[in-house]
């Protein structure tokens, strides 16, 4: 067969899908939010979107954001409307792992189908700019007296905001079930709270507050990683004497029942758009941590997790 013929043969049955997903690219991916617009899983899932076309891995993108019971709402919706479709993505996390433990829905993570670690992010804590506290030991001092009179904002139950609260209550002598944990849907809420003052201390990764940290309309006061921030000068609550630290992860999953081949070309497709020159500036510009982990590792990976928060939630009075 001559080149010519070869190719119209091949672009033919690339046309009438007779070709594997990995022989070309797919057309239009969906991609499910499970949280509100405005955080860390819309921001991440629209710079997946970005990356993927910019990758030529997709023609385009659409989204669609559910809200709610830490992404456990926008999982029964992906689980539940797209069974065996190849072209469905879900951007999901540590946050969504810690809802399915408290909220023990009727879904969850194992039916549908994990394709990567992208990134990890740990959480920052901030007070509104009029707060009369100053520091974390301000507020340790006042969660002491008083448990329930300090309002900590966050994202969904189970989030890692919220098992970090509850571990920094547990580690300065307070009952962590007294703790006034309020849950927003989404990081925009969550954001709105504290600007408003409606929260004593708010927390969520660090690229969600950063242009208000900047622009002085909230104060940080700790972050919960083991070492500061790379350029950023916020100190751990380690070295303000609360042994807490953990980390928040984001990822993505396709949809249940998809064939092996599939699995594989959707990882290969996310792996193309991770290179990208797009990805890249979305990770300068919320500091992400790399942390990519795909196929069967990341599902592993996501086992060991759900077994080691369960503990921490345990141990800290959640459950």
């Amino acid at each position: 067969m001559r080149r010519n013929d070869f190719l119209k043969t091949m672009a033919a049955l690339a046309a009438a899908g007779a070709l594997p997903l990995s022989a070309h690219a797919a057309s239009n991916l969906k991609m499910m939010i499970p949280a509100n617009p405005g955080g860390g899983w819309d921001t991440t899932g629209r710079a997946l979107g970005k990356a993927l076309v910019d990758a030529k891995a997709a023609d385009s993108v659409t989204y669609d954001n559910k809200g709610g019971a830490a992404g456990a709402l926008g999982l029964a919706q992906f689980v539940n409307a797209s069974k065996g479709d190849p072209n469905a993505l879900m951007v999901m996390g540590a946050v969504m792992l810690g809802g399915i433990i408290t909220g023990k829905p009727p879904v969850d993570l194992h039916t549908a189908t994990p394709l990567a670690r992208l990134t990890s992010e740990y959480n920052v804590y901030v007070l509104p700019a009029n707060s009369p506290f100053k520091t974390m030991a301000d507020v340790v001092a006042q969660l002491k007296k008083d448990p329930g009179s300090v309002k900590w904002g966050g994202g969904s139950r189970g989030s890692t905001e919220h098992i970090a609260a509850a571990m920094l209550a547990r580690e300065v002598g307070v009952d962590p079930s007294k703790i006034n944990y309020v849950a927003f849907r989404g990081g925009g809420e969550a954001t709105a709270a504290i600007l408003g003052g409606n929260v004593t201390v708010g927390g969520s990764g660090y690229s969600e507050f950063a242009e208000y940290i900047k622009s002085g309309k909230m104060k940080p006061i700790a972050v919960t990683s083991p070492t500061r921030l790379k350029g950023i000068d916020i100190p751990t609550l380690k070295e303000q004497g609360i042994n807490v630290e953990l980390g928040n992860w984001r990822g993505v999953y396709g949809a249940p029942g998809i064939s092996a081949e599939q699995r594989k070309s959707l990882v290969a497709m996310v792996e193309r758009a991770i290179k990208t020159k797009s990805w890249q500036e979305a990770m300068e510009k919320n500091d992400w941590t790399p942390a990519v982990l795909t196929g069967d590792a990341f599902g592993h990976f996501v086992d060991n997790e759900f077994a080691m928060l369960r503990a921490t939630m345990a141990k800290a009075g959640m459950i």
